[in-house]
Formats: structure tokens, sequence, C-alpha cells
């Protein structure tokens, strides 16, 4: 067995960000337990005087998709084309889940009604106390988990198989109610082989994992990795260790195990493994991380992405989704822009031109009002700060763009800047309201204005609004332009008088300061 290595995510965030952005729109077929999840929201105000159980004030209800079909929506959500293989019930529930596939454009030619058995639904009431997160105080589970019959099982499985032909990958999510029958899985994992379509599984708890092989990939969490062993994982070496022997008992090329706060170990036998480590999270709801792996990495190997990179990118849009309450679709606009964040902590603020362009359409993607300024900050002073922190209130992202050297000696003459360039970035960059900031050398900031189109273009107090160099390009795209309150005699040109004014003041070391 190959040495564990450990991803740390560090340079190689670019190259995801490429992946991400070159998925294209993969066809993905979702075999599964299909699920209706049923939130019930409320205020947790105090103990019942009938029995030590908490009183819930129920307020809104809603249904999501859950199981299998929260693997398609999650696929949606990430620019897939979704088609998926399922069976419900005629009843309420099912009719329910029917409208949120349609509704979110999910293909269900495969997914089979049986009248002889509910629509699986999970229902889960929680309750808020005080102004803390919403906690989940108890899930009731609407459901029937015998197999399927074998005439619905057959109905299935050709179903499937017709869908093959028109798909890139398969994703099998098994959560032990009825659907995935070791019949069922032959059939369709051998139609997947011969017709070269890749499979990857999401495994029920079981102690045999038989049933699963021809896959290429399987997904089991701690818990369930642990039982199909027969051994506790602990570590991410434990992790790594019991996944090396699952692939080798049941012929399998890769697993991946999941580990929670652990992140998760990909193991490859015949290659390399690794441990892909997690960010440091507010953990809202761990409800969907397990699913939005499966997607992820469904999604990349549709586009046939080395396994190390989709795991990467699986770890990541899990850490997002782990932060939400219930399952709900990430895009690839966050993932990128997570990506950007964690790479930000290595490198700090600055960005290039180009860099700052596709952040900006990241941004305008996931709703975030982008606020640009721009000016020389040679000698930063107290009027600087509170101009940007004031712009900084106007959106969600500031972005400041710095003059190099050179444009600032065009604009202030021969002795400016007084400080280079390199160091008013880092002083700029060093304020909490400053999200990004780069250098630009033209004259006027129109280049970057219409490149990076910001939804707010903020200047200073001393300015007029008719005075504001790219007012007019901003306003002709449709963003705003403002003004900050004026800060009264704090400016460069005034600090830089007085300390010219000032006397020089021998010390005891021999020294003079201005």
């Amino acid at each position: 067995m190959a040495e564990l290595r450990r991803n740390l995510m560090d340079s190689g965030d670019r190259e995801l960000r490429a992946v991400l952005e070159e998925l294209g729109h993969p066809r993905v077929l979702v075999m599964g337990d299909m699920i209706l999840d049923h939130y019930v929201w409320g205020q947790a105000e105090r103990v019942s005087c009938e029995s030590p159980a908490l009183v819930l004030r129920a307020g809104c209800e809603e249904v999501r998709l859950g199981g299998a079909a929260s693997v398609a929506s999650l696929l949606r959500g990430l620019e897939a084309e979704v088609s998926v293989a399922g069976v419900i019930g005629n009843d309420a529930a099912g009719h329910q889940l029917r409208r949120l596939l349609q509704d979110q454009g999910i293909e269900q030619t495969a997914l089979c009604c049986d009248s002889h058995r509910p629509t699986t639904r999970k229902q889960r009431f929680l309750g808020q106390v005080q102004e803390g997160l919403a906690q989940q105080l108890l899930r009731i589970d609407h459901e029937e988990r015998q197999e399927v019959s074998k005439d619905l099982e057959e109905s299935l499985s050709q179903h499937v198989i017709r869908q093959l032909g028109v798909c890139d990958v398969l994703l099998i999510s098994d959560y032990a109610k009825g659907v995935c029958t070791p019949g069922l899985l032959g059939k369709v994992l051998s139609a997947a082989k011969r017709q070269h379509v890749p499979v990857l599984v999401d495994p029920a708890p079981r102690a045999n994992y038989g049933r699963y092989r021809a896959a290429e990939l399987l997904l089991p969490n701690r818990r369930e990795a642990e039982q199909a062993l027969g051994t506790s994982i602990r570590t991410p070496q434990d992790a790594w260790i019991a996944g090396w022997k699952l692939c080798v008992r049941y012929d399998l090329p890769a697993m991946l195990v999941k580990l929670d706060r652990d992140g998760m170990v990909l193991v490859q036998p015949a290659g390399g493994s690794q441990w892909l480590s997690t960010v440091p999270r507010r953990v809202q709801d761990v409800t969907g991380g397990g699913d939005m792996v499966l997607a992820v990495a469904g999604l990349c190997r549709a586009a046939e992405v080395p396994w190390e990179q989709a795991a990467a990118l699986a770890n990541v849009a899990a850490g997002l989704e782990v932060e939400r309450l219930g399952v709900t679709p990430v895009t690839r606009a966050e993932i990128i822009l997570e990506l950007w964040h964690q790479e930000r902590h290595e490198r700090g603020k600055y960005v290039t031109q180009d860099e700052m362009t596709e952040l900006a359409k990241c941004y305008r993607r996931t709703n975030q009002r982008v606020v640009f300024t721009n000016g020389c900050f040679d000698l930063l002073h107290a009027g600087h700060v509170l101009c940007l922190q004031e712009a900084a209130c106007r959106g969600d992202v500031l972005v400041v763009a710095v003059n190099n050297d050179r444009s600032v000696r065009r604009l202030k003459g021969e002795g400016r800047p007084i400080i280079p360039e390199a160091d008013r970035l880092a002083l700029v960059a060093a304020l909490e309201c400053v999200t990004h900031v780069l250098l630009f050398d033209e004259e006027t900031p129109h280049e970057l204005l219409w490149r990076i189109r910001p939804d707010v273009l903020v200047k200073g107090g001393t300015y007029s609004q008719e005075q504001v160099v790219g007012r007019e390009v901003v306003e002709e795209y449709g963003g705003q332009v403002c003004i900050t309150k004026k800060r009264a005699d704090l400016s460069t040109t005034g600090l830089l008088k007085t300390l010219r004014n000032m006397p020089v003041r021998p010390m005891a070391n021999g020294l003079g300061i201005g």
C-alpha cells in the first residue's frame, strides 16, 4: 500500500477552478430511493407541562427533494442535465415529489409508481431557541423497507438500461428503502459495463458490498465503511486501510471514504491515495453533505476529470453544503468563490485584473453586490480608511484598484509616490473592510470598470458626481455612483505639506526625524 498523502489544497485551487469552469453540462442518470423531505419550522418556547418534552410553536412548512431525488436536485444546481430512476407511491407525497422534479427540470421517465407502497417521506421538526440556530428536535420516517416486487424490479431495470444509452454517468443512491435490490443492481451494473457508462455508488449501511461490484467508485461514510469491514475507523489512516481492504475484497478500482469533520480519504489500490482535510466551518446541518459529494464526483466523472480533482471539488462543495440548513443546491460559482477564498488565505487579497474579472462574474452569479473604488493611496491616512469603510457598507464585496508607481508619477509628478506600490497594496489589503486589491497602470479606471462591471462605484467626499472619473461607464451599464461623506482636513497633499514644514529635531543617537 502506498503512503497516504494529505492534499493541502494550495496552488491546486487554480487548476480546480479551471476544471469546474470547463465541465460543460453532462447528462447524469440518478437511480435509487426517492424521498420527500418535509420540514416544519417553529419556535421551541418551553417544556410541556404534560411530559418532559419541548413545545414547538409551529411556523412555516416546506417540502424538498430527498434521497436520490436530492442528488438529482444538487446536480441541477451544478448545471447538469439530469434524469431519475426509482419508485414512488400513488399518494400525495408522490405527487408532490413529481411536481418538485418537474419544477427543477429533472426528467422522470424512469420513475415508477407502486400503488401498494407509500412514498418515502422524512418529516423533520426544527425549533429555534431565542436567537440561536434552528435545531432538529424530531424526525418521523414514513416508509416501506421491503424490496420492490419482481415485476417492478424488471420494469425499472428496463427503464434504466434504455436511459443508459443517452447518459454520461450513472449515480446510485442506496438508502436501503427497498429499491436497490441485488437483482436490479446486477442487471443495471452489467448493462452499464457493456455500454461503457461509469457507475458511482453511495452505498447503504450493509455488511456485504458484493451487490455493488462493477462500480467505479464507492462513497461510504465512516459508519458505513465500519459496518462493511467490521472494524472502527477513528483516523484518516484507519479509513485508508479500511478502504484499501474493501477495494481488494470486492475488486473495486476506487473508494472515497467520507469522514465528516475529518474530511475524506480517496483510496486507489492501483494508484495514489490521499486525505482531503476540511476547512473549519460553522456546521449548521450535515444533511445533504454526502449527497453533495456524490453529485460533484459524478459530475466530474462524466467529464472524465481525474479522481483526485473530483474528490477535492466534492470536499469543497460538501463543506459549503453543511453550512446550510437542509439539502440546498450549491452552484458552481459558489464553489469557485470558495476556492478563491481558500487560496486567498495563502497569498492574501491581491488579484490580477484577469482574475478580478472572473471573480466579479462569480459574485454576480451568487447575487453579491460588488463595490469598486480606486486611487493612489500614497501615505494611507484616516480619510482613506473612513472612505473605504463607508464604501464597504454599500455592498458585499469591496474591490480597491491602486495606481501603480508609474501612473502615480504621471498623475502627481516626480517625487511621488512616497510609498512604493507593493507597500501601498499591502497597507490597503490590511484593512478588514477590503476584499480584493489590484494594481492598474491606466490614467483612468474606464477599462477596469468595463471588465469588472461593479454594481457601485465609490469616490471620496471631495468629488462631486460629475467629477467622478468612470461615472459615465458605470451608469451606462446600469450601475450606481456614490460619494462618501466629506472628511475635512484629511488629504495626502495636506499631510505631506505638514510633514515638510516640520523641523528636524536631533536625537540622542545623532539621528534626526521630521
